[in-house]
C-alpha cells in the first residue's frame, strides 16, 4: 500500500533501475506518523520494502539511499535502526540535514525521509 502526498510517483522503474521517492514514517493504513526518529526510520523503510515488493524486489536490490534528517542530533538513532534493516553489503548512502520536512501524517512532525535507487540486477 502506497500513499502519496503530492503530484509525484512513489516508484518509477526505468530499465533495470528503480527510483523510489522519499519515504516517510507515516503508516499508510492510518495516515499518521509515529513519533520517534527510530520509529519513523523503521516505518519509512517498511514503506520502501512494500514498494519494492510490488516490483518483485527487496532491500537487497537497493544500491543507494539518501536520508534527510530534520536534525543531525537524530543521526545515531536513525543510523541504529537503518543498520538493523539493511544487511551487508549495505547500499551507498548520503545523509543530509534539512530545515524541515513536509507536514503530513497528522500533527506529528516528520523527522526523517529516505529515498532510494534500486537495481533489478542486484540481489
Amino acid at each position: 500500500m502506497s500513499t502519496t502526498y503530492g503530484p509525484y510517483t512513489p516508484l518509477r522503474a526505468v530499465g533495470a533501475m528503480v527510483f523510489i521517492s522519499g519515504q516517510i514514517g507515516v503508516d499508510p493504513a492510518t495516515k499518521t506518523a509515529v513519533t520517534t526518529v527510530s520509529e519513523q526510520t523503521a516505518q519509512a523503510l517498511k514503506n520502501m520494502e512494500e514498494l519494492l515488493a510490488g516490483e518483485g524486489l527487496t532491500l537487497k536490490n537497493v544500491a543507494k539511499t539518501t536520508v534527510f534528517l530534520a536534525s543531525m542530533d537524530d543521526f545515531n538513532q536513525m543510523n541504529a535502526t537503518y543498520e538493523k534493516t539493511f544487511t551487508a553489503p549495505r547500499p551507498a548512502r548520503s545523509t543530509i540535514a534539512v530545515r524541515e520536512l513536509p507536514r503530513v501524517g497528522g500533527d506529528t512532525p516528520l523527522l526523517v525521509e529516505i529515498e532510494a535507487i534500486a537495481s533489478k540486477e542486484l540481489s
